[in-house]
């Protein structure tokens, strides 16, 4: 991979990752069009790595206060929401990718994606905050960012979006929503260190030392810049312009991959 396409994908991971347009469906449609079919979720998964050192810049006062006090309820909070998401990871994870792998209808999961933003932006919010929240309430949120295990299904807006259906104000819903990205993200990294120990999949000889570092800065460098600007998105409630932005891109997809076949082999 040269290195100016894996800075272009990693700036598409860090930007993608924590607006709710989908990162997975952003780096499946960038790999199509760079022609990357090696190493491909190696990659993926050290953007992903890259945008959670930005989570934990952006939220290290949250994060410290776990570390020095993890016997409480936002640890198991934590814990319920990432329960879901793994059950789901485990065993929809292969039938997911058969069925949407490779770009399949990305254009339909744009599309579910923007649906759902436009209900959360027509919502208020509430006043709930995360030391409110139930375990059920974690549970529905967990069980959601398992859905955006498919490709362009964004992870950050099935949470956020259900965050604010579920009452909580919202600036909790988006600190909740990116605390929770950070068991998530490390759980894809343990998968992909099984899948080259198993040799399934290589990453340094696919797509070398420099260019990875290159991806890895520019996703966390990035990602540090999107939280900041979505935190403040979320809080004047604007969500449906996102949702306007993924409609035009799923439908863009849809039209070129059963008409036109330039983007979506």
């Amino acid at each position: 991979m040269e290195i100016i396409k894996a800075i272009i994908l990693g700036l598409i991971q860090g930007l993608t990752e924590f607006l709710p347009v989908s990162s997975s469906g952003h780096l499946v449609l960038f790999q199509n069009l760079f022609g990357m079919e090696e190493a491909t979720q190696a990659f993926s998964i050290l953007l992903h790595v890259a945008t959670l050192v930005a989570v934990f810049i952006y939220y290290w006062r949250d994060i410290w206060e776990l570390i020095c006090h993890p016997f409480q309820r936002t640890t198991a909070l934590l814990i319920a929401g990432t329960i879901p998401t793994v059950i789901i990871a485990l065993l929809c994870n292969n039938t997911f990718d058969s069925i949407f792998g490779a770009g399949k209808y990305i254009g339909f999961n744009f599309i579910f994606t923007g649906l759902v933003l436009l209900y959360a932006d027509r919502r208020k919010g509430g006043r709930k905050k995360i030391r409110n929240m139930s375990i059920f309430d974690s549970l529905v949120v967990g069980t959601m960012q398992g859905v955006a295990i498919l490709p362009a299904v964004s992870r950050s807006g099935m949470t956020i979006s259900t965050c604010l259906a579920r009452g909580m104000d919202r600036e909790n819903a988006a600190r909740f929503s990116f605390l929770l990205s950070i068991p998530a993200i490390l759980g894809g990294m343990v998968l992909t260190i099984k899948d080259m120990i198993t040799g399934e999949v290589v990453l340094t000889d696919a797509i070398g030392i420099v260019p990875m570092a290159a991806g890895f800065i520019m996703a966390a460098v990035s990602g540090y810049f999107a939280i900041r600007f979505m935190v403040n998105i979320i809080k004047k409630g604007k969500l449906k312009w996102f949702s306007i932005y993924v409609f035009i891109l799923g439908g863009v997809l849809i039209v070129d991959q059963f008409l036109l076949h330039m983007i979506v082999k």
